[in-house]
């Protein structure tokens, strides 16, 4: 777990505003009863997992792909080939939307705005050697030039939501 308790309560309070704010319909799919808090939440989604990611076109078509998340102090950390679809994408439009889902067992959905953490030309995020030190760990590659060949995201949520229901309470 790399989340601080500030960054704890942060997430907590983010997932609580969500589904307060959700529809009916959502409601009644997921409640206290099906879902987990920040806490239980950060164990689960340890180490890589897939996303799907939502992006959008300039002509506001949706586009969908997936991408190698890492959910690091309370956020998905995503990248993707500086020439892809989806980089131009989010430099022109960064808002986005995530979702893990594992078959019918979890399902995190996230929207918010994403911020490049390590642009081609400019300052890189301050936690920059710490997420190299991670992504080296989880891929146990020392060769590669994480910031080159990729950029990298953090999606800073404005809404988040978790189906979990058989996760022990």
């Amino acid at each position: 777990m790399h989340e601080t308790p500030d960054e704890l309560r942060e997430l907590q309070t983010l997932l609580d505003a969500s589904l307060s704010r959700s529809t009916d319909h959502l409601r009644s799919i997921i409640s206290s009863d099906n879902t987990v808090g920040a806490a239980q939440l950060v164990d689960i989604l340890t180490g890589m997992r897939v996303l799907a990611l939502s992006t959008v076109t300039a002509s506001g078509e949706p586009r969908i792909s997936a991408v190698d998340g890492h959910f690091l102090h309370g956020k998905w950390i995503f990248g993707t080939a500086r020439a892809a679809a989806k980089a131009r994408h989010l430099a022109a439009r960064p808002a986005a939307s995530v979702a893990h889902i594992q078959g019918e067992e979890l399902g995190v959905f996230t929207h918010g705005t994403v911020e490049i953490l390590n642009p081609r030309d400019g300052d890189r995020a301050h936690d920059w050697p710490e997420l190299v030190a991670h992504f080296r760990e989880v891929y146990n590659d020392d060769e590669f030039d994480w910031g080159a060949e990729v950029v990298y995201y953090r999606l800073h949520p404005h809404w988040m939501t978790v189906f979990a229901p058989n996760q022990p309470r």
